[in-house]
């Protein structure tokens, strides 16, 4: 019997892996990363790295896998970004053409699947497939002189933790393997400035492959009140060969690194509140730290400058710091009310929004809602929607002469998702 169970668990993650990696993305709230992956934790904004409450805890901390017993969950999120840039005159140099131009794709798909289970009073493992956030753009506008432009970033992640109590500690470790998949389009004004032109643009997709390591603790300090941390590695990824002439270090694109800290108190026996810390190391990451602004020294003739090149221009992504507050209501015995508000800074300066066209992660707050329903002792409902509201960036674009360009980027979301507890 467990052998069907554990065989029939491989056979629906291997599904879910397929159907995530077809899923389209879009822009997340922080940069490219969603807020919160499973359900329950879109509900709370992210938060919860210190309150487990089912197996998709495996992709915020590991060490929550010995709090959720054997159960085994699916979810989908329904998400629609709308994003938009607006051009002013172009009085000379390299920019869009003037005007307002809105990105065609406005509707994307994400699952997720997680499975965990008890090995022993201590200890436990489990397994999660889910997929990130990712970038997307679908401008159907000459915006760099090549007709159609626009960018597709898919990422997958495949996590298998374990997790071991001792006393009021727990601790998880999770290595994580991801697969990426990217596509650029109407880039062509810029292949004179690549150390490979040939391989810039032109919509053929492209496929990266690594590994990383998630680990995490939590501590019961006192009845009622736990800590949370958990960190992640970068995700060490092979180079995207069909883009070796866009990003920096011949096409390299590696899933920079986090770390996120967190407590949750249980002010009374129906009550829950939380409240994380995030922050992501996109300056790590040259590809998307790198400043735009070093097409210039590329001009200047300095080759390791261009795109391509070690130093070259990224979209001048800085990290991100991130803050998620959210409650936990036990309605009911069976009804679960949720509700969670996170705000992040913006990864974007102002100097850097003609490149950020393509990836303008520019939204900072994120407000959200949810309930678990329980049907049955075994069979919970969860379902959530969020919203980001409309945050606009306007900065010069430095290459075209002190032309004006604003990116705007508003956000809804729903999801459901379905547990068993066996």
């Amino acid at each position: 019997m467990k052998f069907d169970y554990l065989r029939g668990g491989v056979s629906a993650l291997g599904l879910m892996a397929a159907l995530t990696f077809g899923a389209a993305t879009a822009q997340a709230t922080e940069g490219y990363f969603q807020t919160g992956y499973g359900t329950v934790q879109k509900a709370l904004a992210g938060a919860g790295v210190a309150n487990p409450e089912d197996a998709m805890t495996l992709s915020v901390n590991p060490a929550g896998l010995v709090s959720v017993g054997r159960q085994f969950e699916a979810a989908f999120t329904l998400f629609s970004p709308q994003r938009d840039y607006t051009a002013g005159a172009l009085p000379g140099g390299m920019g869009p053409m003037p005007g307002k131009v809105e990105s065609k794709s406005t509707l994307f798909l994400m699952p997720n699947m997680a499975y965990s289970a008890p090995i022993d009073a201590q200890s436990a493992w489990g397994v999660a497939v889910f997929g990130n956030g990712g970038m997307n753009t679908n401008y159907h506008a000459s915006i760099f002189g090549g007709g159609y432009a626009g960018v597709n970033l898919e990422q997958m992640f495949v996590t298998v933790g374990y997790a071991r109590k001792m006393g009021e500690l727990s601790v998880g470790v999770a290595p994580v393997v991801a697969m990426q998949k990217f596509r650029a389009d109407g880039l062509w004004a810029f292949t004179g400035l690549s150390l490979d032109g040939a391989n810039m643009t032109g919509g053929e997709d492209s496929y990266s492959f690594g590994a990383g390591l998630k680990l995490g603790m939590q501590w019961d300090i006192a009845k009622g009140v736990r800590l949370g941390l958990s960190g992640q590695t970068p995700i060490w990824m092979t180079s995207f060969d069909k883009y070796k002439g866009l990003f920096a270090g011949g096409g390299d694109f590696d899933i920079p690194g986090s770390i996120t800290a967190g407590i949750a108190v249980d002010v009374a026996p129906t009550l829950t509140l939380m409240a994380d810390y995030r922050h992501i190391f996109y300056s790590a990451i040259p590809a998307i730290s790198n400043s735009p602004s070093n097409i210039a020294v590329c001009m200047g003739g300095n080759a390791s400058y261009c795109f391509g090149g070690a130093n070259g221009p990224g979209f001048g992504w800085h990290d991100i710091d991130a803050v998620s507050v959210a409650a936990a209501w036990k309605a009911t015995n069976d009804l679960t009310v949720r509700l969670g508000y996170s705000h992040n800074t913006n990864p974007i300066k102002a100097s850097d929004v003609m490149l950020n066209i393509l990836a303008p992660g520019v939204v900072t707050d994120h407000i959200s809602a949810g309930l678990s329903w329980n049907m049955s002792k075994n069979l919970t409902i969860d379902v959530a929607a969020g919203y980001v509201p409309r945050h606009d960036l306007t900065g010069i674009n430095v290459f075209g002469g002190g032309q004006v360009i604003k990116l705007s980027m508003e956000q809804y979301e729903a999801s459901l998702g379905v547990r068993y507890r066996y």
